[in-house]
């Protein structure tokens, strides 16, 4: 039984209340940083399998070593340098296509169904102050002040075939001092994993083949898989962590580094 039922298994209205409402407006005390039209954000097109134009983004961005200049933020929870990524089923990494990408949660998302897909490139002080405290904290050992920073964020997105109301909502963060890159995944809330053309259960979003979280490098070899990726235990990413705060996973990618951490557990014990 969850910490959050009474007695006889059952969430009190009240508190359920509370929930939910804190997971449709995250700013309550979320680890998401703002985002959408009144952060100036742009909005992804309404389409299934869509993505967003080109960006060329205004400081190269490295990633394993390579130097990027134009980005692409895809429907399906992908980011890709160089081109778009349309496929909706994940597929394990490395890729021999050789696309380099993050992948925050990719899977079948459909924002016609449901949810928006905003993206915004950003100099604003209060957002770099917060990622250069939040870095520097993880990563003491190399002190840390932002520049520039890239939000893509996927708010409550439905599945492809759904027959719910569920939505995931979602994060990256791009950022760099013009020295080190660091790409920052927040988890804010997790439905579903799948979507009904990779197997999922229409009803439950669930099953088939599962969202993938990670980073694949484009030159065949190095990458890295969060653990759970592709597996039903993705559905608890909201609870994992390598920097021991739940639901958020910072990686320096310019030289990635992967951390070491403990795989999720698949735990059904408690439902919203």
């Amino acid at each position: 039984m969850c910490g959050q039922c009474n007695s006889s298994g059952v969430i009190p209205f009240h508190t359920s209340f509370i929930m939910k409402t804190q997971k449709r407006h995250p700013f309550l005390g979320s680890l998401l940083y703002p985002y959408g039209p009144d952060q100036g954000d742009e909005t992804n097109p309404k389409l299934d399998d869509g993505t967003s134009e080109a960006i060329t983004l205004s400081i190269p961005f490295t990633f394993y070593g390579k130097t990027h200049q134009t980005a692409f933020v895809n429907n399906n929870g992908v980011i890709s340098f160089d081109k778009p990524v349309r496929q909706y089923t994940p597929d394990p990494f490395p890729l021999a296509d050789g696309r380099p990408f993050v992948t925050p949660f990719w899977a079948d998302v459909d924002n016609v169904e449901g949810g928006d897909i905003f993206y915004r490139q950003s100099t604003d002080p209060a957002l770099l102050g917060d990622i250069s405290q939040h870095i520097t904290q993880y990563f003491p050992e190399s002190p840390f002040t932002a520049t520039w920073a890239f939000v893509a964020t996927w708010d409550h997105v439905a599945y492809w075939g759904s027959k719910s109301d569920k939505g995931n909502t979602f994060q990256a963060v791009l950022t760099t001092d013009s020295k080190m890159f660091y790409i920052i995944l927040n988890y804010w809330d997790i439905q579903w994993t799948t979507g009904a053309a990779s197997d999922g259960d229409a009803e439950t979003g669930l099953g088939g083949t599962p969202a993938h979280a990670g980073f694949n490098s484009g030159d065949d070899t190095n990458f890295y898989n969060i653990p759970g990726s592709q597996t039903d235990a993705i559905i608890n990413i909201t609870t994992t962590s390598n920097v021991k705060v739940p639901g958020r996973w910072v990686f320096r990618v310019d030289d990635f580094q992967a951390p070491d951490v403990d795989p999720p557990q698949l735990d059904n014990s408690c439902w919203l």
